[in-house]
């Protein structure tokens, strides 16, 4: 992690994981219904431009960042980072799916290289790819199975789970029965390891193409893979203070500094700084 972008805070925010529910039922034409639901409103985000404190955990490192977020899911992503009392920009992120751009603004530095989970995690310290990222950004992760991919259905109270079969794993989606919101997601490897866990909680009432839909105003995001940088835990909490879904005129645009000194991030292994 760039650790001129970064400053720690005693207020300190950590991801908190709730259990899932344990009852095993049967997926009847009610769950079948609330799981057609869910998923379109799934789909609904296009876009997103707001301000939010992003908190990160690592075992080697807990900081904390405000940023204003630019992000067009699936095509490009822009972050500003502020630090201090007065909130000057201190850094400057692009991310595209397969590149990324990361101006250190401190010490005229800009960090280029593809967009993978490696190069994520020496930026944020969060081994992620870009579309699990970009996602979880927007707080309600796309939920494109079909009926026929869910394995199985566990129920407690309001909460509902489904647990489908995904090309490289498993997807758990957690959901309330009486708000029809997504609020946490599991997804599994091959070998049914965890890789990510994430929960949506605190959620406000929005309008996207004249229909009502709930999102969350706190996104936790919790990753298991053993490669991470220092082993263990890595978590990210977002919390949005103010935002807009699919704005019409959002407009996301990057200026590559000219006279930046320039580190390839596919190149080294561990930053000097980091």
């Amino acid at each position: 992690m760039v650790a001129v972008m970064l400053t720690g805070c005693a207020d300190f925010k950590t991801v908190t994981v709730e259990e899932w529910p344990a009852e095993r039922v049967e997926f009847s034409e009610e769950l079948a219904d609330l799981y057609r639901d869910v998923s379109k409103a799934s789909g609904v985000i296009d876009a997103v431009e707001g301000y939010a404190d992003i908190w990160i955990k690592t075992p080697k490192r807990e900081k904390r960042v405000y940023s204003n977020i630019q992000l067009e899911k699936e095509r490009t992503m822009r972050i500003i980072v502020s630090s201090g009392i007065l909130g000057w920009p201190v850094a400057d992120m692009h991310f595209r799916p397969d590149s990324l751009y990361v101006h250190d603004m401190l010490n005229n530095v800009l960090l280029v290289g593809s967009n993978h989970p490696d190069n994520l995690e020496k930026i944020l310290g969060v081994r992620s790819g870009y579309e699990l990222f970009s996602n979880a950004l927007t707080g309600m992760i796309p939920m494109n199975e079909p009926l026929e991919a869910v394995q199985s259905v566990h129920k407690s109270g309001s909460s509902v789970s489904f647990s489908v079969v995904t090309p490289s794993g498993k997807k758990a989606f957690l959901v309330n029965q009486v708000t029809r919101n997504m609020e946490g997601v599991i997804i599994s490897d091959a070998f049914g390891r965890k890789q990510v866990e994430m929960h949506f909680r605190n959620f406000s009432p929005h309008t996207i193409a004249g229909n009502p839909v709930d999102l969350p105003k706190e996104i936790n995001l919790l990753m298991y893979n053993p490669r991470l940088d220092g082993g263990g835990r890595h978590e990210l909490v977002i919390v949005y203070d103010e935002r807009t879904i699919n704005p019409e005129n959002l407009r996301i645009q990057y200026r590559i500094p000219q006279k930046a000194r320039v580190i390839e991030l596919d190149r080294v292994g561990i930053l000097p700084w980091m």
